[in-house]
C-alpha cells in the first residue's frame, strides 16, 4: 500500500484538525463539503469491513469473471491510480446533506480500526480466497480492497485539501 491503513486517519482527517466547523461544511456549488467526503469514505470502509467480517467464516471462494469494463477500471485504478471517466458514488456510500463532524470522524476511525483488525486476522491466510464485490471493479480480495481504500482515501484527501484552500 502507498499510505497504509495506519496513515489513513492522518491523511484524511489531518488537514481538518483544529479547523472551525465552517471549514468542514464549505464547498463549491454542487460539490461535497469535507464532512460529506469523510462520511463517504467512512461508508465505503464500513461496507468493505462489515462484508469481509461477515464472510470470514466462509469456505474458500472463487472470483467471478470480470467484465471488460471492470477489468479496464481495475487496471486503471489499482495499477495506475487513475479514474477512467467520472464515477458516481454508490447509493450506500452517498453522504447525508449535513453530517455531524463528530459522527463522521468517529465512523471513519472505527472503520479504519476494523480494517486493521481484518488485515491482522485474515492475512495472509485468506489473501486469495475471500472476495467482496466492488460496484465498478468487480470482486476484490481483502488486499485489493485495502489498496483500493488507500487510493480512495488519498483521492478524497486531495479534495478535502482543495476545499480548505479555497
Amino acid at each position: 500500500m502507498v499510505n497504509g491503513l495506519a496513515n489513513l486517519p492522518q491523511l484524511v482527517l489531518g488537514p481538518l484538525a483544529g479547523r472551525a466547523d465552517a471549514d468542514w461544511y464549505r464547498a463549491p456549488p454542487g460539490k461535497w463539503c469535507a464532512a460529506q467526503i469523510v462520511q463517504h469514505v467512512a461508508l465505503s470502509i464500513e461496507y468493505c469491513g462489515r462484508t469481509f467480517d461477515h464472510r470470514r467464516a466462509h469456505a474458500p471462494m472463487r472470483r467471478r469473471r470480470r467484465t471488460a469494463r471492470q477489468l479496464v477500471s481495475y487496471l486503471a485504478v489499482l495499477r495506475v491510480g487513475w479514474v477512467p471517466g467520472r464515477w458516481r458514488a454508490p447509493v450506500r456510500t452517498t453522504p447525508a446533506e449535513h453530517p455531524s463532524r463528530g459522527e463522521v470522524t468517529r465512523h471513519f476511525l472505527e472503520g479504519v480500526d476494523r480494517l486493521v483488525g481484518l488485515e491482522r486476522d485474515l492475512l495472509p491466510a485468506r489473501a486469495a480466497d475471500l472476495f467482496v464485490k466492488h460496484p465498478v471493479l468487480g470482486d476484490l480480495t481483502l488486499p485489493e480492497w485495502l489498496r483500493f481504500q488507500d487510493w480512495h482515501c488519498a483521492h478524497h484527501a486531495r479534495q478535502i485539501r482543495a476545499r480548505l484552500a479555497g
